[in-house]
This record gives C-alpha cells, sequence and structure tokens, in this order.
C-alpha cells in the first residue's frame, strides 16, 4: 500500500504519478536514437534522461569522498602504489592517451579531477567512478598479464561507464523504485542529495544493467582506438577474462557479465573504430 499525504493540498502519490508520467513521454530518452557519428566511431544510444533527476555534481563529490576514503584506508595498509611505482606510470601512461578523446562522450569530463590509483591486490578488479576516479588492482594486471592494448580496453570501459553517467541514471532508477518514500519525495522537490549516500554507498562496485555494460564496452573500444591501442585486444581480454572466472569469478566478473556475446558486439562494432585507430597509429609514427 502506497502511504499518501497532502503536499500543497495535492497527494504524494499524485505528485509521483505526474513525475513518473512525464519521465515516460520524453522522447529520445533510454536507448531509442542513436547518435550521430561525426568522423566515424560507435553508434550508441543516447543518455537516460533519468539521469537528469540527480545532481552531478553531487554524485561526483560522494564519489571522490569514497574515493579518497579508499585510497587513504589502503596507504595505511602500505597496499596503495607509490608514485613511482612503475605498474601505476604505466597506467598514467596509458590514461594519458586516453583522457583527450573523452569529450566526445562527455563535455563535463574537462573539468573532472581525474585521478589513477594502483592497489596491491590480488584481486582481479579495476573501476572508475563518478567524475573519473580510477582504481586498478595488480592482480588483475599479473594474473592476466595484459599488454598495454587490453589494458586501455579495461580503462576505456569504466571510464565509458563514468562518462555516461551509469552511476547517476542507476542512482534515479533506484529512487523512482520506491515510490511513496521520502526519497522520491526529496527528488521531486530538488532535494537529490538526501538520495546519494544510499544509493551511493558502494558507486565503487555497482551493478549494471546489459545495456549499460554494451554502452561501456562500445565507448572503451572508440576511446583506445582513437589513442591508438588496437581495439582487437578486446578479444583477447574477455578470452583471457573467460579463462580467468573458471572456478570461482574473479571480483571484476561480478559486475561485469563476459560471455561471447561481449566479443561478438566489439567483432560487430571493429569496422567503425579500425580506421580510427589506424589514423592514430599513423599519427604516433
Amino acid at each position: 500500500m502506497i502511504e499518501t499525504r497532502r503536499v500543497g493540498g495535492l497527494r504524494r502519490s499524485a505528485l509521483t504519478a505526474v513525475a513518473l508520467g512525464a519521465l515516460l513521454i520524453v522522447p529520445g530518452s533510454g536507448p531509442l536514437g542513436a547518435r550521430e557519428p561525426d568522423d566515424g566511431g560507435v553508434k550508441i544510444g543516447r543518455k537516460s534522461y533519468l539521469a537528469k533527476l540527480v545532481s552531478a555534481e553531487k554524485i561526483e563529490k560522494t564519489a571522490s569522498l569514497q574515493f579518497d576514503a579508499m585510497t587513504r584506508q589502503a596507504f595505511q595498509k602500505r597496499v596503495l602504489a607509490e608514485d613511482n611505482d612503475p605498474q601505476l606510470a604505466r597506467l598514467k601512461r596509458i590514461f594519458n592517451d586516453l583522457k583527450p578523446h573523452t569529450t566526445k562522450f562527455n563535455e563535463r569530463a574537462t573539468s573532472w579531477d581525474w585521478d589513477v590509483q594502483l592497489i596491491k591486490s590480488p584481486q582481479i578488479n579495476a573501476f572508475c567512478m563518478p567524475g573519473g576516479k580510477i582504481a586498478f588492482f595488480t592482480g588483475i594486471l599479473d594474473k592476466l598479464k595484459l599488454t598495454d592494448d587490453e589494458v586501455a580496453m579495461i580503462m576505456g570501459h569504466e571510464m565509458g561507464h563514468a562518462l555516461w553517467e551509469h552511476a547517476r541514471e542507476r542512482t534515479a532508477k533506484t529512487n523512482i523504485t520506491n515510490i511513496g518514500s521520502r526519497v522520491v519525495g526529496g527528488l521531486l522537490f530538488g532535494q537529490a542529495g538526501e538520495v546519494i549516500g544510499a544509493a551511493g554507498a558502494s558507486l565503487a562496485v555497482l551493478k549494471f544493467s546489459r545495456s549499460d555494460e554494451t554502452e561501456a564496452d562500445l565507448i572503451g573500444l572508440e576511446l583506445a582506438a582513437r589513442a591508438g591501442f588496437d581495439p582487437r585486444a578486446g578479444i583477447t581480454l574477455w578470452q583471457k577474462m573467460s579463462a580467468a572466472s573458471k572456478g570461482a569469478p574473479p571480483q571484476w566478473m561480478s559486475t561485469h557479465p563476459a560471455g561471447a556475446t561481449r566479443i561478438q558486439t566489439i567483432e560487430k562494432n571493429l569496422p567503425d573504430v579500425l580506421p580510427l585507430y589506424e589514423k592514430a597509429k599513423s599519427r604516433k609514427g
């Protein structure tokens, strides 16, 4: 039973229905209406309009606080790689190649305080939180023996989640399911800050939808290609991940469902990004 309370002469349930109805009739929302390609690249659906219900600045601030707390704890436990660590330097070099191409997918990325950290842990894991907070675990580098191209595919994929604001969209969807609660009431009256704490409690380990994962795969594919990394490495990467998933699945796999379909998606979209890769490779000389 939905609790109804009068707010300004209207029942809360009625306000909720109006808000949900407005969301449902927004034209071009969700995966419908592909982005127009410019100089080539992948074709991906528009960002969900649901994300607009949550403040980007607030969720990015929450992510920054969580990331700082995590890295501080890693430092105290002496598992945070130092600045002169060669593996961390490698990650930052790859990131610096990817970063210039992020604005195609999110213009706000230019104002993000990007950060790349390496945690010494055997876990096969990596993530990028809202606002560009990236962490890799040494396990994913060492156990999978990743090439630079494969690292770029993972990093690009994770950056894709942040650039396409999947966590922001996920938070909005979580809030909408709580119809009649004060969370929805807070959203309707602009108090988005109330919901970030609950929905953002685990921004580093969100489980995204199948369509979110496909979008991140495609964005990562293009970022890597434009930066001069071979996008075909996505195939060998997922072959390695599938082999590593036998027995106990790696942590990274728990939030990134793998399978032949992901490889098929990459293969299907290679014709869109290989020309970008060849062009970038020729510039590198």
